[in-house]
């Protein structure tokens, strides 16, 4: 069968069809931008210390200095967020030395928030755990669901996975709003991270197969990652003006419904269509984006294919075989290829979210600094598509990723007196990995073929969530050590730079349908080469 790219050739490279699916598919992509990041406000720890039943005063009233001990945090004294003196009597407010836990409660300051999640349910002290174990929940949910989604998408296609996450998202996040406790939250938390890669993840894929060449790689990191960061950036803004996190959830949730209309513009992918054997579908498709584009489809598209190489179809590119995971370990270059992805994938998603749960453990404002942190995002988009458009892949995912690591580590050399230097370099720092983040998506999808795309773009995200599933701790251990976070995540981000020179380049190439034409990693390309150059020596020798 000819080439698909070659078939399609006659729709052109951007007419309205490939501009209306550009841009709907890149707005769906804009919740994910808030989703994700909310809990940097939802779950913040406001100021705290332990309610005393005689005194009635708010956070920090002079009556709370008598009767609780102080201790140091960041270089400053502070009243205790955990201790309280022990009474001598039950109403003359005397007290002992002696220490003990907050007995009937905690005092929040309200100066920044009116509730969190952490006020609702009192997430602090022995329970202060809980916090960033919400994000862990969240991003196990984005495990499972990357390993559901994948297999769904490639059996039952590109869209209803796309759509029933949308839904599942929305639905889950709003009824977020309105539970009664810890566990309730968590657990829909869970279902709206498994919905959450999903969207993005099929979005993504939809996309990059409708599109042309051309156009592929300006939706993969202009499009779709900057309505991601559009989302990222709406967050602090709304959660500047709603200082409820109840509000704040039910008003960033209820957005997403606007996005339903959307089943009737999006086609199903003619790619993932033909792997099914389903080549009327396809052609039906392809020939209504002709007539939208103002083309005259040529009379056969697909019958000479399909009438000729039929049982090939079936039997090579999947018509009815059906693919699993094991496919993705079932050669040695698309074994080798899916091993090198998880591991900097990981990294990644580590690095790229550690930095984002990072931003209140800087000093200053969390509205500003998170505002900065997504305005990082479109520069780094900016940044990365010029890159791809003249640089090698091969080039750009490695500069990037060692770049960022060496920044990272250059945080551990500056004083602790120079907080605006910190910032300048952690805010570098996330404008790299971003860059990275957004490349990977796209590096990622041309290196898997087509019959087993979604299915190595959902294993390597899956995998991934092992980072991202650890990065609320990483950012956590910045409360106790602020370098911390910048030496682990920039150490990994040099070691996953080196091991990315191995990926194969895919600039300006054709993108694999099969798993024979998936590409060696590069190492393995000079030791083949090598090989042939000495059995080409042995044989002339013999000659």
């Amino acid at each position: 069968m000819r080439d698909y790219e070659e078939i399609i050739a006659f729709l052109g490279e951007w007419g309205p069809f490939q501009k209306r699916i550009y841009a709907l598919l890149s707005l769906s992509a804009i919740p994910n931008g808030y989703v994700g990041m909310a809990m940097v406000f939802l779950a913040d720890i406001p100021p705290h210390h332990c309610r005393l039943p005689f005194l009635n005063s708010s956070y920090g009233g002079l009556g709370y200095n008598l009767s609780i001990p102080t201790e140091e945090l960041k270089g400053k004294l502070i009243l205790s967020h955990c201790r309280r003196y022990t009474e001598q009597g039950d109403s003359d407010a005397v007290f002992r030395n002696d220490t003990e836990g907050c007995l009937d409660g905690w005092v929040f300051s309200k100066e920044r928030y009116v509730s969190t999640i952490v006020t609702e349910w009192n997430l602090v002290c022995d329970d202060a755990w809980k916090a960033p174990f919400t994000l862990t929940v969240f991003f196990l949910g984005v495990l499972a669901g990357s390993f559901c989604s994948g297999i769904i998408s490639d059996r039952y296609g590109r869209k209803l996975t796309f759509f029933i996450a949308m839904v599942m998202q929305t639905v889950f996040s709003v009824v977020q709003a309105i539970s009664n406790s810890y566990q309730m939250f968590c657990v829909l938390y869970f279902v709206a991270g498994m919905a959450y890669v999903s969207n993005y993840c099929a979005a993504f894929v939809l996309g990059s197969e409708l599109l042309s060449k051309s156009a592929r790689m300006s939706f993969g990191i202009l499009g779709i990652c900057s309505c991601f960061a559009i989302g990222y950036a709406i967050l602090p803004l709304f959660a500047y003006f709603i200082r409820s996190w109840r509000t704040l959830q039910l008003v960033l949730s209820l957005l997403g419904f606007l996005y339903i209309p959307l089943w009737w513009y999006i086609p199903e992918s003619p790619r993932w269509l033909i792997t099914q054997g389903r080549f009327q579908e396809a052609e039906a498709i392809i020939r209504a984006a002709a007539i939208k584009n103002g083309i005259t489809p040529p009379d056969d598209i697909f019958q000479l294919e399909h009438s000729t190489e039929a049982e090939a179809t079936e039997n090579d590119t999947g018509g009815q075989t059906k693919y699993t995971w094991l496919d993705l370990l079932k050669t040695e270059n698309i074994r080798n290829i899916t091993i090198l992805n998880i591991i900097i994938w990981i990294t990644l998603t580590m690095t790229y979210y550690g930095l984002s749960f990072n931003t209140p453990n800087l000093d200053g404002d969390p509205y500003l600094y998170c505002l900065f942190a997504a305005c990082t995002e479109f520069v780094a988009y900016i940044f990365i598509w010029f890159t791809t458009r003249y640089a090698p892949r091969r080039f750009t995912l490695p500069f990037t990723l060692l770049l960022g690591g060496t920044v990272l580590l250059l945080i551990t050399f500056v004083p602790e007196e120079l907080n605006a230097l910190t910032v300048t370099l952690a805010m570098t720092g996330k404008l790299v990995v971003t860059g990275a983040y957004a490349f990977v998506y796209f590096y990622t999808m041309e290196l898997f073929p087509t019959v087993v795309r979604n299915m190595g773009l959902g294993v390597t995200s899956m995998a991934a969530r092992i980072g991202s599933t650890v990065s609320p701790y990483v950012a956590y251990i910045g409360t106790y050590h602020k370098t911390a976070p910048y030496i682990l995540m920039g150490s990994l981000s040099l070691v996953s730079g080196v091991l990315s020179l191995l990926l194969p380049e895919t600039k300006d190439e054709k993108l694999p349908e099969l798993l024979s034409q998936v590409k060696p990693p590069r190492c393995f390309c000079q030791k083949e080469r090598r090989s042939q150059q000495i059995r080409t020596a042995d044989t002339q020798m013999h000659i």
